[in-house]
């Protein structure tokens, strides 16, 4: 038993080594750990337990029969992140530059497999040159089996993706359908076709970094959530982020120990402007109604009027959608209404409360947003809340105009509880433009036109231009003092929070993709 016990050791050792010393240390002078060490710093210390240690390819074309490694290009396996259950995967760059083959597929879709049927989340530490060539159509087979299973899950299990290197081509795809992906600045990179292809079809002149960088992602294209400055602050964004949501669909979101205290917060009263045409900060609204430090913003440089995130009140997850008038006034438009929406889909799947921020003088005009379908883009975000069936609460902190008022959480499309502060102005649009239509003729046949106009904007100010037409009707369920924000949420997410909300039943519905 003894010699059959040590060919088991070299074996062991011999696929710890993964494509040998000389990668290895290629790897480090590229600034990239090796999958071994990403998985060590990412689960905590002795929980892993690898699956598919000894597994070869097949292939015996172009001389593969004579290259083998054991473990093929992939780490797999399971363990814990803060003691909670979690399947990964981590490709091997120094093996056939993490290329993926038929068997580096099947225990990706082996692990994803077990994580739908135990409910726990999956990761994938993504670092692949790609499909390996010399397999041919059976390493695409290999990329559509992980494809399906990646619809499969979704909405049923987390699925986080971290690009720690290349990720090109059909590659891409897998990431794309995941919920979050994480990026590594300088040493990651995503496209589904390169520079040269790029450069040959389009004459285009562009690095791998311009086209599909760690920041090109974060924002102008919105596909990354979250740009990291290394691999070691990727892993740790992994376990902050684990940390607001659920095992599965099936469960709720982990909380942390909360004692009550005094939730008044008087610096609320002052954050609003008292020029409506003034912006500010959501985020410092943000910060005084959660609980302390505990915001993680998403795609923070991508469609920034708006922002969107996740945090704690109470200790209890929440997940925040919020108009940022500090940029574009935070109005809606293509980018911002896509971002909230799909970041407003994943709390509904994963029974996340949603607080909504609302300060919207409506949908950006212009032909560019037009032309670009800003119509179906923003049915997206209102398809979203209307579908969503978790507890839902709107906070409106000064303006709510026209058809984005609707769009952003109102009570109309299903939201439990509307607030209102006393700066709210829930008309159809700004006092301006309503009395330049509304009072045209009575302008138009006066001798002082400006001082006209202006008399009927303050009118229309006056009468429409608060929150208490809205309150009258019940679609504010109460106008509150800006300082009790925090302590209304705090009761009024605890009465919610055995709220039952079902969807008629069908397969699924249309939304206007």
């Amino acid at each position: 038993m003894d010699s059959k016990i040590n060919i088991l050791e070299q074996k062991k050792a011999e696929a710890l080594l993964g494509g040998g010393e000389k990668r290895i240390e290629s790897q480090h002078k590229k600034g990239k750990l090796t999958a071994r060490e990403r998985i060590h710093l990412l689960m905590d210390e002795g929980s892993f337990e690898e699956i598919g240690m000894l597994v070869t390819h097949r292939s015996t074309d172009f001389g593969l029969d004579k290259e083998r490694y054991l473990g093929d290009g992939v780490v797999t396996g399971y363990g814990n992140i803060n003691g909670r259950l979690v399947y990964v995967f981590s490709q091997d760059f120094t093996v056939f530059g993490g290329s993926l083959s038929e068997t580096h597929a099947e225990k990706i879709c082996k692990i994803m497999d077990l994580a739908m049927q135990n409910g726990a989340p999956v990761i994938g530490l993504n670092d692949s040159g790609g499909a390996r060539i010399q397999e041919g159509v059976v390493s695409l087979g290999g990329y559509a089996d992980i494809f399906y299973r990646n619809v499969r899950a979704s909405g049923v299990i987390p699925q986080l993706s971290a690009i720690m290197g290349p990720c090109a081509g059909g590659a891409v795809y897998s990431p794309a359908i995941t919920d979050f992906i994480l990026m590594v600045e300088n040493t990651s990179y995503m496209f589904v076709t390169g520079p040269n292809v790029v450069k040959t079809v389009t004459h285009e002149e562009v690095t791998s970094e311009e086209l599909g960088g760690a920041m090109t992602h974060a924002s102008k294209s919105g596909v990354t959530h979250f740009a990291c400055a290394n691999e070691v602050e990727a892993l740790n964004h992994i376990k902050q982020l684990l940390s607001y949501v659920p095992q599965n669909c099936e469960e709720d979101a982990p909380s942390v120990p909360y004692e009550a205290g005094n939730e008044l917060r008087p610096v609320l009263n002052t954050i609003i402007p008292d020029n409506a045409n003034q912006p500010y900060d959501i985020r410092e609204v943000i910060e005084q109604v959660i609980d302390a430090d505990s915001f993680l913003e998403v795609h923070k440089n991508f469609a920034e009027n708006i922002v969107v995130g996740f945090a704690r009140l109470a200790g209890k997850s929440i997940g925040i959608v919020a108009n940022q008038p500090a940029v574009l006034a935070g109005v809606l438009d293509i980018h911002s209404s896509t971002k909230a929406a799909r970041f407003v889909r994943f709390c509904d799947s994963f029974n996340i409360p949603l607080l909504v921020f609302e300060d919207v003088p409506g949908f950006l005009p212009g032909t560019d947003q037009e032309w670009n379908a800003i119509i179906t883009n923003g049915a997206k975000l209102l398809y979203a809340f209307s579908e969503a069936t978790v507890p839902r609460i709107t906070v409106i902190t000064r303006k709510a105009y026209g058809g984005a008022y609707d769009v952003m959480n109102s009570k109309h499309i299903g939201a439990d509880m509307n607030y209102a502060w006393p700066s709210a102005e829930i008309a159809v649009m700004g006092a301006k433009g309503a009395a330049e239509i509304i009072f045209k003729n009575e302008i138009a046949a006066a001798k002082d036109k400006d001082a006209k106009w202006k008399e009927k904007e303050a009118e229309y100010q006056t009468m429409f231009a608060n929150p208490y037409r809205a309150a009258e009707r019940g679609f504010v369920d109460e106008v509150i003092k800006p300082e009790e924000t925090r302590m209304k949420l705090i009761r009024a997410f605890k009465m919610l929070e055995n709220k039952v909300d079902k969807l008629p039943q069908k397969k699924h519905g249309n939304i206007p993709l």
